[in-house]
């Protein structure tokens, strides 16, 4: 199997050719390289296990549906993570109107310091348990994160994606993904801090 391209490498006129003549290794490459964070992205927005599954492959899908459409001018990744925030919004506004609960997922297992960032809390002899009942804690308070601030983090903070390239998946501006980053991670932060979930 050749080597799978880093993130870089998926730019410039000879790949844009590749991909609109649908070069089936090159295709393959995508998939390989994004599937797994389009999926935790899905599942870092709220979405369960076999839901996330299935936006995921549908993101995919229309990626190849409307291949023909991309231009190059922005990232793949960015066309790909765009889609993901389309589909996930529109499934946000049927369950709104269905009165639909949003499920939350169990991808971060993370915490927060008490500047907004993620550290990885100490192993402890009864890990395995306190590790179950950080997840619990996270999930519960993730429940009171709206779609957009928990799209944004998982784009920020688990994807590791730049500012420019956030602000084009959502089509926001920097002021408004800043807003979304800091009303989300203050959230999460005070629901954590509630529930006696910071560092020792």
């Amino acid at each position: 199997m050749a080597n799978v391209p880093d993130h870089e490498s998926f730019t410039g006129p000879a790949f844009l050719a590749r991909l609109q003549n649908r070069d089936a290794d090159l295709l393959r490459q995508l998939v390989h390289l994004y599937m797994p964070q389009i999926l935790r992205a899905a599942r870092g927005a709220g979405l369960n296990a076999q839901n996330a599954e299935d936006v995921t492959q549908n993101v995919f899908l229309i990626f190849l549906e409307k291949i023909e459409d991309f231009e190059g001018r922005s990232h793949v990744r960015t066309w790909l993570f765009g889609i993901l925030y389309r589909k996930i919004s529109e499934m946000r506004r049927s369950a709104q109107k269905e009165g639909a609960a949003e499920e939350i997922g169990d991808v971060m297992e993370d915490r927060f310091r008490t500047d907004g960032k993620w550290f990885k809390p100490p192993r402890l002899p009864d890990a395995s348990a306190y590790d179950n009942e950080v997840r619990q804690h996270l999930d519960d308070c993730l429940a009171g994160i709206n779609t957009d601030q928990r799209l944004a983090f998982i784009m920020r903070e688990v994807e590791e994606m730049d500012t420019n390239e956030i602000c084009r998946v959502m089509d926001v501006s920097r002021s408004n993904l800043g807003v979304l980053l800091f009303r989300g991670r203050n959230l999460l932060r005070n629901c954590l801090e509630k529930r006696n979930v910071t560092r020792d």
